[in-house]
């Protein structure tokens, strides 16, 4: 602030410009200082790229400190996911996921590896199920890759003169794409065991446990990448959910600072020092 006036340090036009964002890190100041913790947040599907932005986040984290992340996605690559997950446990004492809408499939990896995971009514979690981006940015399910691609051989077996048809309908998908689903799918149990592990104050016996408990309602069962996996069904199966009460202050909080998210319609890493916002639609 500029001594004695009460006014900010930036330019006016600039702080005008830039005034939903400093409004969204004032709120998560006050949540940090309220519930004695850091919290960053982090909303865009799960890839490589973001492992420098979410480091940003982070790097300076207290160890000594708790660690809240608000974290909103639908999915991605696993193999980040751990990774995240990995970078994010030393930073901090303990490590809350907090999901106010969807965190899915590589979001689902990224929780599992928390101490706690703070969940409300709007909150869910999927399954872990492998995804790939196609050409044009768009996010697929493995499964619903490997699916289509062996319907579409079959009905072809059996009826030739259909090849122009599939082979039209399937333009973007690839032989090394369906190999790589095939391979993503077959590493999807390690990455769940990983992602526990990453958990310092889990036992080996606590991993193997919840490893063997998630398999199926998380991996096996699923029939759709999009099944719901809401609070019970997570704390049924052994995730480590706290399941929040609406009217509770801390959720309201939550809740009031996520729909500014909703309504900026972006990628965004953010925290009360950094802040990256990202359109949708580039990598």
């Amino acid at each position: 602030m500029t001594a004695g006036a009460g006014l900010p340090d930036q330019s006016p036009l600039y702080h005008a410009e830039q005034v939903s964002r400093y409004d969204r890190q004032a709120l998560i100041a006050q949540y940090e200082r309220e519930f004695s913790c850091r919290l960053v947040v982090l909303i865009d599907a799960i890839f490589p790229y973001g492992i420098t932005l979410f480091e940003e986040l982070i790097y300076d984290s207290n160890p000594e400190s708790d660690l809240h992340l608000l974290l909103h996605s639908p999915g991605g690559d696993g193999e980040t996911a751990v990774r995240l997950v990995r970078s994010a446990q030393p930073r901090c004492r303990e490590l809350t996921v907090v999901v106010p809408d969807q965190a899915k499939s590589a979001a689902t990896l990224l929780a599992a590896g928390a101490h706690h995971i703070l969940m409300g009514p709007t909150s869910d979690l999927g399954p872990v199920d492998p995804q790939l981006q196609l050409t044009q940015g768009s996010l697929v399910s493995a499964k619903d890759i490997i699916a289509a691609v062996d319907d579409a051989a079959k009905k072809v077996q059996e009826a030739p003169e259909t090849y122009p048809l599939y082979a039209s309908l399937l333009s973007d998908v690839t032989a090394l794409m369906v190999q790589q689903a095939r391979s993503a799918i077959e590493r999807t149990g390690d990455l769940l065991e990983e992602a526990l592990r990453a958990n310092p104050d889990r036992t080996d016996k606590e991993v193997a446990t919840l490893t063997e408990q998630l398999k199926g309602p998380l991996i096996d069962r699923p029939r759709s990448h999009a099944a719901t996996f809401g609070a019970a069904d997570a704390a049924r199966a052994g995730l480590p959910v706290t399941t929040a009460d609406p009217a509770d202050r801390q959720w309201r909080m939550i809740w009031r600072l996520w729909t500014k998210y909703f309504t900026l319609n972006s990628r965004v890493y953010e925290g009360v020092r950094a802040s990256k916002v990202l359109p949708w639609s580039s990598g």
